[in-house]
């Protein structure tokens, strides 16, 4: 068997490991999971400009608030309240990932 060299041990304040990391690809190969990525230039928005994730990704795409409602079937005002507002329920944020073309755990910034 062949032992591996790319994982790191890290220890806690009592000196006895407390974690392992391996490589992003064995994490994914292992789990079957990949992280969801969120842009730069999303996350400057959201950090520098003050702006909900919800709006910064919609600048982000290009898309206006109209073209977003219209995915949404509701009108141009209803949709401004949702992307500017900071308690959104989860069922409107699904709704909304999938009408950006994105994933729920990207508007997580």
């Amino acid at each position: 068997m062949k032992a591996r060299t790319n994982v790191q041990i890290l220890k806690g304040s009592d000196g006895l490991p407390a974690f392992a990391v391996i490589p992003y690809h064995e994490y994914v190969s292992l789990t079957g999971k990949k992280s969801p990525t969120i842009p730069n230039e999303v996350v400057g928005k959201v950090i520098k400009l003050d702006m909900t994730p919800i709006r910064a990704w919609r600048e982000y795409l290009g898309l206006t608030q109209s073209e977003v409602a219209e995915r949404l079937g509701i009108s141009q005002a209803a949709y401004t309240k949702q992307e500017n507002s900071l308690r959104l329920r989860k069922a409107s944020k699904e709704k909304i990932a999938v009408a950006l073309g994105i994933e729920i755990e990207q508007l997580d910034v």
